[in-house]
């Protein structure tokens, strides 16, 4: 059903339209190669992929640092794996890490069509807890930079999704009202519930199929957005 009432729309970035799973293991196998780290890389993934979220979720939370983030990860999953390396090559992986990952692009499942659809409608915009300088390459390099009207990052807006003030702030750069705007993304704490509190209205992009409540709008396709847009 067609909300005729929204002109904004704001997209989270990274597990929302920039697929982030698929980019990160690429990101990994490239620099796990080049530096002969002698694990196999699914089982790597397979530690880590929860840790990061453990992390990110504590960085949202301003529990951890962004240094201690990139580092925690990464020696976490090391040491549950039982592989010896020095706090020297975890700093080194790391920030290759962050050098390759906005290098590989791949977005969701039809994340250009429906960007094209809502563009001719819609004034669009990103709001990221990502950090700054990686989420401006990948918008930039996965070629969706033109769609966006502005981006808001947690870095420049100095507060992370869910608190109430990125949201503010984000509606100011937009020159938006939050009655005519909406939030789309992957985070039902940070995107939805953070949203939602704030007094805006939210749609779970809910890729993973969970269990949420009835009262919020979700999707688990993003063209399934044409149903409420």
């Amino acid at each position: 059903m067609e909300n005729t009432s929204i002109q904004h729309i704001f997209f989270d970035l990274d597990h929302t339209l920039w697929d982030f799973e698929k980019n990160s293991a690429l990101a990994f196998e490239t620099v796990l190669k080049k530096h002969q780290i002698a694990v196999d890389l699914n089982d790597f993934l397979y530690h880590y992929v929860p840790l990061n979220l453990i992390y990110w979720e504590k960085y949202r939370n301003e529990e951890v640092t962004q240094a201690q983030l990139r580092y925690g990860r990464l020696k976490d999953t090391f040491d549950l794996m039982s592989y010896q390396i020095d706090d020297a090559m975890i700093d080194i992986l790391s920030t290759e890490y962050i050098h390759y990952l906005p290098q590989f692009n791949y977005l969701f499942e039809g994340a250009i069509e429906v960007l094209d659809y809502l563009k001719s409608k819609y004034q669009l915009h990103i709001i990221t807890n990502g950090f700054e300088e990686v989420q401006s390459k990948k918008i930039r390099n996965s070629n969706i930079e033109h769609y966006f009207i502005t981006i808001t990052n947690s870095e420049t807006a100095g507060v992370k999704k869910p608190n109430p003030l990125i949201f503010e702030y984000a509606l100011n750069a937009a020159k938006a009202d939050k009655a005519n705007s909406i939030m789309i993304g992957d985070c039902i704490d940070a995107d939805v519930k953070g949203a939602l509190s704030f007094g805006m209205d939210a749609i779970h992009f809910n890729e993973s199929n969970i269990e949420i409540a009835d009262h919020i709008k979700q999707i688990n396709h993003l063209l399934e957005l044409k149903k409420y847009l």
